[in-house]
């Protein structure tokens, strides 16, 4: 006979559970490297399609932003341009009004100027007038005692000689 036996070994139960446990052990940490590369490979997916959707918000929070600021700066320029033609008709307007009224007072100053010197050449020539009639009366008056007084020293010479 032969030592060798023909039927293998039978096993204890603690050996077949250490058996069984490295089994699972081995096929647990092969299969928690490939979730772990997969998770690895799944995170820097997710990651690149953050920041591509990152850029991409960014970009069109940008944009949104630009259009916002455009549209704003384009009412606010319309605002000042409506703002400044009505300011501009008022001024032309006001104007208008005050050289009009200028005119007027020029027309009315001109005019009370004209009474008031024709009133003065009207009053003047009355006095030059009546002046010329009292220079008259004085001079018939004066001639009229110069020749009584003449007279009279004549008629006194010719008695005192």
């Amino acid at each position: 006979m032969s030592i060798n036996k023909t039927e293998p070994e039978e096993k204890g139960f603690f050996e077949k559970v250490k058996e069984t446990i490295e089994h699972l052990w081995e096929g647990t940490k092969d299969t928690a490297e490939d979730v772990r590369e997969a998770a690895a490979d799944k995170l820097e997916d997710i990651k690149e399609k953050v920041t591509t959707k990152k850029a991409t918000t960014a970009k069109k929070a940008v944009t949104a932003a630009k259009a916002d600021v455009t549209k704003k700066a384009t009412e606010a320029a319309d605002k000042a341009k409506t703002a400044v033609a009505k300011v501009k008709a008022e001024a032309s307007e006001k104007a208008k009004k005050i050289t009009a009224k200028a005119k007027n007072e020029t027309i009315v100053a001109r005019k009370e100027a004209a009474d008031v010197k024709a009133l003065a050449e009207t009053k003047a020539k009355k006095i030059s007038a009546k002046a010329k009639g009292a220079v008259a009366a004085v001079k018939k008056t004066a001639a009229t005692k110069t020749a009584k007084a003449a007279t009279t020293v004549k008629k006194k010479a010719l008695a005192a000689k």
